[in-house]
Formats: C-alpha cells, sequence, structure tokens
C-alpha cells in the first residue's frame, strides 16, 4: 500500500466535453485492447512535452474525432486528481460549444451524445465520474 505521497508519476491528461446545440455531451468508449475498455470518458488526451492542455485538446479531437476547434471556444470548467496507484491523473476539463466537422469515431472508439443527467448510467473510468456533477450544475 502507498503512502499519500508515494503515488507513481504525474500524468497530465486533458479532456474536453464538446456540447451541442441540444445540451447533449460527447463521451467515447475506450476501444478493446486498450486500459480501462469499455469504459465511458470525455474525449482528450495526454498532454505532450512543451504542450499547452489547450493546444493538446486541438491536436486530439482533430486526430480522434476529425473535428477543428479554435482555442477561444475551449472554456476550463474544473479538473480531476486521482491516484492510479502507478500513476496519478491530472486531467483537466474544458467544455466546447463551437467547432467545425462533424464528430466521427476514428480511432475504433463508439460514440455517444449524452443528456448531463444520464451520465450517471454510463460506467467511467474513476477520474471522470467526479466532473459530471459539475456538467450538470452547468448544463
Amino acid at each position: 500500500m502507498m503512502s499519500a505521497n508515494s503515488s507513481g508519476p504525474l500524468l497530465l491528461v486533458a479532456a474536453v466535453a464538446l456540447v451541442d446545440a441540444d445540451g447533449r455531451v460527447l463521451i467515447a468508449q475506450r476501444p478493446a485492447g486498450k486500459a480501462m475498455a469499455g469504459l465511458w470518458e470525455f474525449p482528450g488526451g495526454k498532454v505532450e512535452a512543451g504542450e499547452r492542455p489547450e493546444t493538446t485538446l486541438i491536436r486530439e479531437m482533430d486526430e480522434e474525432l476529425g473535428i477543428a476547434i479554435q482555442e477561444p471556444c475551449l472554456a476550463p470548467l474544473t479538473f480531476a486528481s486521482h491516484d492510479y496507484g502507478d500513476f496519478h491523473l491530472l486531467m483537466p476539463l474544458y467544455v466546447c460549444r463551437r467547432w467545425s466537422g462533424q464528430p466521427t469515431a476514428r480511432e475504433g472508439q463508439t460514440l455517444a451524445w449524452v443528456r448531463p443527467a444520464r451520465l450517471r448510467e454510463y460506467p467511467m473510468p474513476p477520474a471522470d465520474v467526479p466532473l459530471i456533477p459539475m456538467l450538470i450544475d452547468l448544463l
């Protein structure tokens, strides 16, 4: 068992809640073969060295979903801090209501547009769960 101050390395991952005109949020199901496969999450990805979270999201949304996001459309909402044992995840969550293109699953993931009040019906990684009440309050 690890003590409170001896977690593994810090992993910085940026995530985004894409919100459509009907107030629904896009979530993606992790494909088979990936860690936590089958769980639903907010799209995003690992912040690379020298990258800002906003830059990460612009890059990742193009790669994962084929959509273009402009940085002014990314509004920081909250963050998650979760110890997974072998690493500690720090994940800022942004909200985005404007983008170009139609979100399309480009990495084998399943996508779902979900009303905020129904997000709890989808099994999510432990770090994503505490973000749901903030989204419900916002939307």
